[in-house]
């Protein structure tokens, strides 16, 4: 048990260290939760995608993606270009994605390119192509947009006419564009694609001679409907007709969720026990027991929500639902990429190169597919940020979001060689905490609060800095011969080997 504990500790250090900063960070700065909360959860808004973004490369063995900042980079040329042309509200954002992704994508190819000839040491390559492709950036928005490109918009343009203001301000264009989509919207949506999704599987699987269950669909069918019909009526349209959600009711909403899809699981085993099969495994290893468990903890956490305290910092907590469904669609993404046959080729690649070439994986090929969703993913979240933000910094917006990014996720407990999903949130959580809390604990303790600017610009790079250390001083040191193969090794490895 001992052995335990001391393997935890260590294995989690640097999240531990985090949290008592945090934690004391928080008591110094004698501020209640109920300010630090609602700014944590907006900051989580903001930044969780392109953090999220990072987690493929370091699966595929490409170490932290300082590129990154490329995928910002081509955010912000479509976000000008669509500004400049007028496009506004839901529709402008989604254009500026639609043209930021063809431009993100070939950066990350490029970069993709590139770290296939700098194997071993995509880091640093990456963090001095940022620096490079700052430079193209800034000759782009100084001098050819308005000195090459004819532009005329006095709002965006120098006095000159010629080069990019300093900042452009989103609030007529795209500000909180994805932040104020109603829920009732979202609903709606989802209600169609769940529709078109078991339409898809039925018609695919009738073409393809497969069995249908029939009571199975018809199910998930008619509990879609049943969730849809609820939105006609009149209190209930009302509650999602606005983009904002409160955390308590998102508490509330989350329990009531688990407890009618524990039922409806149950429900389902039930009707369909007879077939031996369902949508997630096989029908026989529903635990009913396990079921009624997740209810009555629903149920506990539900109970919590009554304690004054925690009342207060519930209902002052407004969330954006369809940017936190966003992050929540790319943790679902991330997972089931890792289930496909890519997201296999990506983690083999991650372990050991030369097992995966063995084996018949294109690895250069996987590398630069890993760099196209990373970049992809970061510019969506450099206009996830943006929107929420209502401003863009034309020559510093992008500057930091790789190191910031990358430092969160390290905070989270993740390595040079393994990231999740778990790993990003966490970070997110407790870094931008400590950002929140620092200067005014700085205030309180020292009377500056730049002494806490200071600190946590400190934070920001010494963490990164300890991360690649480790990688350095572990890597000179690995044996494989005392380590044994790795996982992807073992499962290349012939069974009839020893008989031969």
């Amino acid at each position: 048990m001992n052995k335990k504990i001391s393997d935890f500790l260590f294995k989690n250090k640097v999240v531990i260290l985090f949290l008592l900063l945090c934690v004391g960070a928080t008591a110094a700065s004698k501020q209640p939760l109920t300010f630090v909360i609602p700014e944590l959860f907006t900051r989580i808004a903001r930044n969780a995608f392109i953090v999220l973004a990072l987690i493929i490369p370091v699966i595929t063995g490409l170490g932290l993606n300082f590129g990154i900042v490329v995928g910002a980079m081509a955010a912000q040329i479509a976000l000008f270009l669509t500004t400049y042309w007028g496009f506004t509200g839901v529709g402008g954002f989604f254009i500026t994605v639609a043209l930021a992704t063809p431009i993100a994508l070939v950066f990350g190819f490029l970069v993709g390119k590139l770290f296939n000839l700098v194997k071993g040491n995509e880091m640093i390559a990456g963090l001095i192509l940022g620096y490079f492709a700052d430079g193209i950036y800034q000759l782009i928005f100084l001098f050819i947009f308005g000195g090459v490109i004819a532009m005329n918009n006095p709002t965006l343009m120098i006095a000159t006419g010629v080069g990019v203001k300093n900042t452009i301000d989103l609030k007529d264009t795209v500000k909180y564009a994805l932040d104020t989509i109603p829920m009732l919207t979202v609903l709606e949506i989802g209600f169609y694609l769940v529709i078109a999704g078991l339409l898809f599987t039925t018609i695919h699987k009738r073409i393809k001679k497969q069995a249908v269950n029939w009571k199975d669909t018809a199910l998930k069918a008619a509990a879609a409907v049943f969730v849809y019909a609820l939105t006609f009526i009149g209190p209930v349209e009302q509650f999602l007709s606005s983009d904002r959600l409160l955390l308590l009711s998102a508490v509330e909403l989350g329990c009531l969720s688990v407890v009618l899809w524990q039922l409806f699981q149950i429900v389902r085993h039930k009707m369909t026990k007879h077939t031996g099969a369902g949508s997630f495994g096989k029908r026989d290893t529903f635990d009913i027991r396990r079921a009624l468990v997740f209810i009555v903890l629903a149920g506990a956490v539900y109970g919590l929500t009554y304690i004054p305290a925690l009342f207060n910092v519930l209902i002052a907590v407004q969330l954006p639902v369809m940017t936190y469904i966003c992050i929540g669609a790319l943790c679902v993404f991330n997972n089931l990429l890792m289930r496909t046959r890519l997201g296999q080729n990506m983690r083999a690649v991650g372990q050991n190169r030369a097992v995966a070439n063995s084996a018949g994986i294109d690895v250069d090929k996987t590398r630069i597919i890993a760099m196209l969703f990373s970049t992809v993913l970061a510019s969506w979240g450099q206009l996830i940020y943006l929107q929420n933000i209502g401003t863009m910094s034309t020559y510093g917006a992008h500057t930091q979001v790789g190191q910031f990014a990358i430092a969160a996720l390290l905070v989270g407990g993740a390595s040079v060689q393994k990231a999740t999903n778990k790993n990003a949130l966490l970070g997110i959580v407790l870094f931008h905490t400590l950002f929140i809390v620092s200067p005014l604990a700085g205030k309180e303790l020292f009377g500056d609060p730049v002494i806490g600017e200071y600190f946590r610009v400190f934070v920001s790079y010494g963490v990164i800095a300890m991360a690649l250390a480790m990688h350095a001083w572990k890597k000179p040191g690995t044996d494989k011969s005392k380590d044994g193969p790795s996982e992807f090794e073992s499962q290349m490895k012939p069974a009839s080997l020893g008989k031969v």
